[in-house]
């Protein structure tokens, strides 16, 4: 997708009078420990500054190297940053679509703006106080929810990253969460921690292990 296709949402919004868009992304649906964490971003309007992000992709898309360096320009060009966040108790009481949409919310609160419209990856937002499009690979062609999906990854990265020193043996510096091999295997022999999400089944099932 070339940049200007990436930009072509917010142009058509803004020449439309909806200067302000919020573009918001989440990250951490499918870990088996971990909070949700959403992020609402703000961009200035594309003709001020597509040249800064003449690269930017969705989180999944560019290496960890590249996302931290995208995360530090971001912070610096954008109108507003805004995140969000459903923890595991929020997740086990809730569900994780329902935990989505509140990290989502709270990131958009916390812009702490006002904004004229919300670009969201995928997911709709009742209630929500301003017009919205839930854009499905929303990520993949807009600029702004492309850049909150790089503002949530490493936000959460970096959580995981400290909570692995707290809870050591899963691995989490590596697997920020998510089912692969070592942390299932780790799972088996230590049982889950308070980080790990009680309702997802292969924490379930390793309840009470390594007692």
């Amino acid at each position: 997708m070339t940049t200007k296709n990436l930009w072509s949402k917010e142009i058509k919004l803004q020449k439309a009078g909806y200067i302000r868009v919020a573009g918001v992304d989440e990250v951490g649906r499918g870990p088996l420990a971990g909070p949700v964490v959403a992020a609402a971003v703000v961009l200035p309007p594309a003709n001020e500054c597509q040249q800064h992000f003449s690269v930017l992709r969705e989180s999944k898309q560019v290496s960890e190297r590249r996302r931290e360096e995208l995360y530090n320009i971001i912070q610096a060009t954008a109108v507003a940053v805004g995140i969000g966040m459903a923890d595991v108790k929020y997740i086990d009481k809730y569900n994780i679509l329902q935990a989505t949409r509140a990290a989502m919310q709270q990131a958009v609160n916390n812009l702490e703006i006002d904004i004229d419209y919300v670009l969201v990856d995928a997911v709709n937002l009742p209630g929500l106080k301003y017009p919205m499009e839930a854009i499905i690979h929303g990520d993949e062609q807009c600029a702004c929810i492309a850049a909150a999906s790089i503002i949530a990854k490493v936000f959460r990265d970096r959580l995981m990253v400290k909570w692995d020193q707290k809870y050591p043996g899963y691995g989490f510096v590596r697997n920020k969460g998510y089912g692969t091999p070592e942390h299932l295997a780790a799972l088996t022999k230590l049982g889950p921690c308070p980080l790990h999400r009680l309702s997802f089944k292969p924490v379930r099932l390793a309840q009470g292990a390594g007692k």
